[in-house]
């Protein structure tokens, strides 16, 4: 597949589109575009499989991406993942394998984050650290409200 299109400006104007990196200094976004890896992947192809190590997070600059749970009864997709979205940041967070599999639904545009990069501005800009915790605690939240109702009053999760 053909690289990226995307400028740096533009990269970075998608970076402030993220809630987590809306208030980053776009000089410091422009460090964090030059230090990342830009990756394409055509629709159908696999970004990270389940079971896989945490070693990255990927921005999706253009396109979509589903996330899917295997279970018992087979995959499930359980989010789609647009322009601005980030994937894979739990993994690395956690320091342990892929709990998820994501795949591109369109041709994907991602800035991939090493582990480092995304352990250091984690650590670097307080606020980045702030918005991922709370990104995730909401992510929590609605699997939690999502299991509630698909629960049955025994406790049985519906199938």
């Amino acid at each position: 597949m053909e690289e990226p299109r995307l400028n740096l400006n533009e990269e970075v104007e998608i970076l402030r589109r993220t809630p987590r990196f809306a208030e980053i200094d776009p000089a410091r976004l422009k460090l964090l575009c030059f230090a990342g890896e830009r990756m394409t992947f055509g629709a159908g192809q696999t970004l990270f499989r389940k079971g896989e190590p945490g070693d990255c997070a990927f921005v999706i600059l253009d396109g979509e991406a589903e996330v899917i749970a295997e279970t018992p009864s087979g995959p499930v997709i359980v989010a789609t993942v647009r322009r601005s979205g980030i994937v894979g940041e739990i993994a690395v967070l956690c320091d342990g394998p892929r709990r998820l599999t994501v795949r591109a639904l369109s041709d994907v545009v991602t800035l991939k984050v090493s582990k480092d990069l995304f352990m250091r501005m984690m650590m670097d800009f307080p606020e980045i650290a702030a918005k991922t915790v709370r990104d995730l605690a909401e992510r929590l939240d609605r699997t939690i409200a999502e299991l509630e109702v698909c629960s049955d009053p025994d406790g049985f999760v519906a199938s």
